[in-house]
């Protein structure tokens, strides 16, 4: 049965705040560890966070196989027990990606988040099929499209919304935030949860201009300092988001090196040195250098956390 329009209104509410991205731990085999990932979203929960994203990019969707990332999805509603929402990363072709919405309805989750289509022929007509065939086999859950494609613009997801109504938010990662203020309101600033996807060091110009939440990978590490940064845009405390930001930007930097190569490795080094997981990560991700690991350590004792 589709879910009910104050039910919509408030899942779109709670996509209003961090939305955890968790890493996937594997154990020295290679195999997911699924004592360390519960143990790793039950930290993000515990310490404040409201919503956890399993098979995110910073989860290594893309190097997961299926089982996989059903095991990921099945230990994150585990490990959440009805504290947190669970929004799961679905996408690859069609069928598949229903296939893994379906699984996440019967698992419990409550919202599933829809990988942009990573495909060499992507027209702005078809994303829309692509979206609305997804959020139509699942009316149960809520529904958020993840773009990354400047060609999608308000009319899309304004259409978008018109034929599957259960799609509620938008996890907008295209870095412009002129561009992202003019899709949001073509699109209707107020129909649909708006989240800054590009994490920390971007979150205040898109807060600026109508974000109400942001993803992040920091989170992982250092939930406090994610939540403070978060209170402090929703607040419109821009001076104390920014104290925020200079703390959390040479780790955000040296995670975005070489194109973002870094991007989970780093997290997952942070990790590492706390104790709480493996660094190990999967091609096409690598391991840092000891130099990286190195600063990696650095920025940890300057958090006060080793």
């Amino acid at each position: 049965m589709p879910v009910t329009s104050s039910r919509l209104d408030e899942l779109k509410r709670r996509l209003s705040g961090v939305v955890a991205i968790p890493v996937t731990p594997f154990d020295a085999g290679g195999a997911v560890a699924p004592e360390s990932y519960v143990n790793l979203v039950d930290r993000l929960i515990t310490g404040g966070v409201d919503i956890v994203t399993p098979n995110g990019n910073t989860g290594e969707f893309y190097a997961l196989d299926e089982a996989e990332t059903r095991l990921c999805l099945e230990l994150a509603v585990r490990a959440a027990a009805g504290r947190a929402s669970v929004v799961v990363g679905v996408g690859h072709d069609v069928r598949t990606a229903i296939g893994a919405a379906r699984h996440a309805r019967e698992a419990g989750a409550e919202l599933i988040m829809i990988h942009q289509p990573v495909h060499p022929y992507v027209s702005a007509e078809g994303w829309v099929e692509y979206h609305r065939a997804i959020a139509t086999a699942v009316p149960e859950l809520g529904v958020v499209p993840y773009v990354r494609d400047p060609k999608i613009e308000g009319r899309q997801l304004a259409g978008l919304a018109d034929a599957a109504e259960n799609v509620i938010g938008v996890k907008y990662a295209v870095p412009d935030p002129v561009r992202f203020a003019s899709v949001a309101r073509d699109a209707g600033i107020d129909r649909f949860g708006w989240i800054a996807g590009l994490a920390e060091l971007s979150a205040p110009g898109y807060f600026a201009v109508g974000a109400t939440g942001f993803t992040s990978g920091l989170v992982n590490v250092a939930p406090s300092i994610s939540l403070e940064m978060f209170r402090a845009l929703r607040d419109g405390d821009f001076r104390g988001a920014m104290a925020c930001w200079e703390r959390v930007r040479p780790f955000e930097e040296l995670r975005a090196a070489d194109g973002n190569a870094n991007n989970v490795s780093v997290v997952k080094e942070a990790l590492a040195q706390l104790g709480l997981c493996r660094p190990d990560v999967r091609p096409p991700s690598r391991a840092l250098t000891d130099g990286e690991r190195g600063e990696v350590a650095g920025l940890l004792e300057k958090w006060g956390l080793r």
